[in-house]
């Protein structure tokens, strides 16, 4: 990775403010982190700085650093860190075309060269007469199956431009300096990456799917009987499970047969209830007799 430092400083504007657009933005990402959590929010101001003004000044970290509660080095820190980040004035359309193998394979060469006649030295810093354009060469943007292709940001967006030829780009030149919109994606009109030449259907044998190909296992793979099997050995004779139970109303062969009718045994009446037996009040003792006179003689 390169070294990256902030432009110069005649090229630094000598302020910076955010848009009525953009402030509606930063309340937005500001509400989603807590109070005492500001700093989260750094990497979407510098973005909304960079998708406003082109770049991200020092002017403009500085006001980010103070609106995020954070020491400007913090900020700093970031912006030069990321590559995304555009620390210098670039054209208006940032065009960055992959030169990875398969890319390279597939005639980013000729984007190349195309970008370097329309456009002049590549670098973000090396911006087109008409202040238009500015372009780099980038390791791989993870599009390979629609190779060759190049990103276009600008303040509509970030977007692929695939299946590229020398032709098709310089057309797409053409008509973003003409300030006309271009429809992004494969220009070849392809849908995504699905295949363009490959004629061969697959999955399509009628077969597959009737259940004729299907047999049974006599052994399951991998296992001693099956190796003995592929060795030409006669291999033991699997063990066979205990038979199925056989249901009740099966014949000897198997079968289900119509059973009789249970007979159901008749639900016997019910015996009278007893009487509850009375309950014999418990005796009480006998009082004693108060003794007489003849007792006592």
């Amino acid at each position: 990775m390169s070294v990256r430092r902030l432009a110069a400083a005649e090229v630094q504007p000598e302020s910076f403010a955010f848009s009525k657009e953009s402030e509606k933005k930063i309340t937005f990402w500001m509400n989603k982190y807590p109070e005492d959590r500001k700093a989260s929010a750094v990497i979407p101001l510098l973005w909304l700085a960079q998708k406003q003004e082109g770049w991200v000044s020092e002017p403009a970290l500085r006001e980010i650093a103070a609106r995020c509660e954070m020491p400007y080095i913090r900020v700093y820190e970031v912006a030069t860190f990321y590559t995304m980040f555009n620390l210098e004035p670039v054209g208006e359309h940032l065009i960055q075309v992959c030169g990875t193998t398969p890319c390279w394979l597939r005639g980013s060469d000729d984007l190349k060269a195309v970008c370097e006649k329309r456009i002049g030295k590549k670098g973000r810093g090396n911006v087109s007469a008409d202040g238009k354009f500015s372009w780099e060469e980038v390791e791989c943007l993870g599009a390979c199956s629609n190779a060759p292709m190049v990103q276009i940001a600008n303040k509509d967006g970030d977007f692929y431009y695939e299946d590229l030829t020398g032709a098709a780009l310089e057309q797409i030149l053409d008509d973003l300096a003409a300030g006309k919109p271009v429809e992004m994606g494969p220009v070849t009109g392809r849908k995504c990456s699905e295949p363009t030449e490959a004629d061969v259907a697959v999955l399509a044998d009628a077969e597959l799917y009737d259940g004729s190909r299907a047999k049974p296992m006599p052994y399951l793979p991998n296992t001693p009987e099956a190796k003995a099997a592929e060795e030409g050995e006669d291999p033991a004779p699997v063990k066979k499970g205990r038979p199925a139970r056989k249901p009740a109303d099966a014949d000897e062969a198997g079968g289900a047969v119509k059973s009789a009718p249970r007979k159901t045994a008749k639900a016997a009446p019910k015996a009278a209830a007893k009487p509850a037996a009375k309950k014999t009040p418990a005796k009480k003792p006998a009082a004693k007799k108060p003794a007489t006179k003849k007792d006592a003689e």
